[in-house]
């Protein structure tokens, strides 16, 4: 990289550090910023900006949010007696990217991990709670992966929520073992969201 100007060799450091991009890559990127236009340029550097600056939690489902609560939960629209847990934004925006589910939505931020330490104080369990009692939840649908953890979280979810009078349920198989949902494809997304059961 040294025998670019020191401002693109620094870009090209800064884009190597982002997920899946390599150098040779990187380069490209940098290369292709240098000849965009300039308006092109700005507006991508300031959505940079902007989303560091005004992209938060949402306060009840700890979604991704530009205000208090995200649109899911400031729809009026939604299902407000259907819960689905999930373990991060991107796998709430691949269930809402299928089209079908018109719930509400808990993202747990973590799953279960007690070989690395994680408890069930780690992630946003303690959050649930209130919110199954205060909103009227009449089923709570665990959509976690089916690696180790998710299965362990899913299971600790059905436990501690056996003393509510509601439904819970698992997105059903479809989901390969050990997969995350947030890559799986939409059509077999959808699937598991439909055949989903009780746990």
């Amino acid at each position: 990289m040294n025998h670019y100007p020191n401002s693109i060799s620094k870009l090209i450091r800064g884009l190597c550090r982002l997920p899946g991009i390599g150098e040779k890559s990187a380069e490209r990127l940098a290369l292709y910023i240098l000849s965009a236009p300039e308006s092109e340029t700005f507006e991508l550097s300031r959505s940079i900006v902007e989303i560091k600056q005004k992209v938060k939690l949402c306060s009840r489902c700890f979604a991704l949010s530009d205000a208090e609560l995200c649109r899911i939960c400031d729809d009026p629209l939604r299902d407000k007696a259907v819960l689905c847990v999930v373990e991060t934004p991107a796998d709430m925006v691949a269930i809402e990217k299928i089209g079908t589910y018109s719930g509400l939505y808990h993202v747990l931020g973590g799953l279960l991990s007690p070989m690395d330490g994680i408890g069930p104080e780690d992630i946003r369990l303690k959050e649930l709670l209130p919110r199954i009692e205060k909103e009227g939840v009449k089923e709570v649908i665990v959509a976690t992966g089916t690696n180790i953890e998710g299965e362990a979280t899913a299971a600790y979810i059905a436990e501690t929520l056996t003393k509510y009078p509601l439904k819970i349920t698992r997105i059903a198989s479809g989901v390969p073992m050990g997969g995350e949902v947030k890559y799986v494809d939409q059509v077999t997304l959808k699937k598991a969201m439909e055949a989903r059961h009780a746990i």
